[in-house]
Order: structure tokens, then sequence, then C-alpha cells
């Protein structure tokens, strides 16, 4: 075997390990974004199902009729900070989780929030400034993607204002079939 022989073989077993490796990358890649697809699609399912519309029925009643002290049960926050933990751990594509909940994040995260801070008085009570902290970084995560999608010259604030109060009304008159 000569050094032109040689050269163009190991050159070859590179190209070839490069390969391997760029298409095992892709594969992995794509089987990633297809179970995200499949835990939001999981996670929809629930988030539809008569036990959470029940849930959001009632804490969208309690926050439209100011009966901010009668919320005892965050269960619809709560499943937010489980979609929060795993869209920050990179489980769920933040994309899907935008176009999957998106309006329900930014809707239940203000009305959460203002005009009385549900969820800072529940860390305050509990002492753990923690509670909800991944629903909050959701919030701010989907926020992102609004103004990306919507454009710098889009008025989030009035749009967000007007969003909450359409999304408390319309769950406030789901079919709990």
């Amino acid at each position: 075997m000569d050094l032109n022989t040689t050269t163009l073989a190991a050159v070859a077993a590179w190209a070839i390990a490069v390969g391997t490796v760029a298409l095992l990358w892709w594969q992995v890649r794509v089987s990633q974004h297809l179970n995200s697809a499949n835990a939001v699609m999981t996670l929809r399912e629930r988030f539809d199902s008569p036990a959470y519309r029940r849930r959001r029925r009632t804490l969208a009643e309690h926050l439209l009729a100011g009966r901010h002290d009668d919320i005892v049960n965050l269960e619809v926050a709560a499943f937010f900070e489980l979609v929060g933990s795993l869209t920050h751990a990179r489980v769920l594509t933040p994309y899907l989780v935008w176009e999957a909940f998106g309006t329900w994040i930014d809707g239940y995260y203000v009305a959460l929030r203002s005009p009385v801070d549900v969820i800072g008085r529940a860390r305050t009570s509990s002492k753990d400034p923690l509670i909800m902290h991944e629903f909050e970084w959701l919030y701010n995560r989907i926020q992102q993607i609004d103004r990306k999608m919507l454009g710098a010259d889009f008025n989030m604030e009035e749009a967000t204002q007007a969003e909450v109060a359409g999304l408390l009304r319309r769950e406030a008159a789901l079919d709990l079939e």
C-alpha cells in the first residue's frame, strides 16, 4: 500500500465516522422533537380533561368575582409549574408549549398576580420564595416568544389585559362534559 492509498483510506474512515456522528445527532434531535410533541399533546389532553376543566372554571369564576381570598386551590398554576419545569429542563420545546398553552399561561399568570398577587401571597404565607417559580419562568419565556412573533411595535401590556379578561370569561363558561 502506498502513501496515497493510506491517506485516502484514512480520509474515508474519518468521513464515515463524521457522517455517522452527524446522522446519530440528527436522529437524536428528531426523537427529542417527537417526544416533546407527544408530551405536549398528552399534557393538553390532561388540561382539557373534565377534572381540569372544572378546576379552570372554578378558578376563573373566583378571579372574575374578585374572590381572591377564596382561592385555595392552585392546581391550574401547579399544572403550569410542571409545564415550566419540563420546558426549562428542555424536555418540552418552548414553541410547542407556546402554541399549545400560550394564551392560558399568559392569562392565568397575569390574573394570579394582579390585581391581587395570589402567587406572592402563597410564597409569603408558606415562607417559600420558590413557589411557582417555574410558572413565572415559563410566563417570561412565553412573553419572549410573543414579542418575537408579534413584533416590537405591538403593545403587549394592553393586549395582555384584554386577553386576560376574555380568557377568564371563556374559562368561567366552560362546558364540564
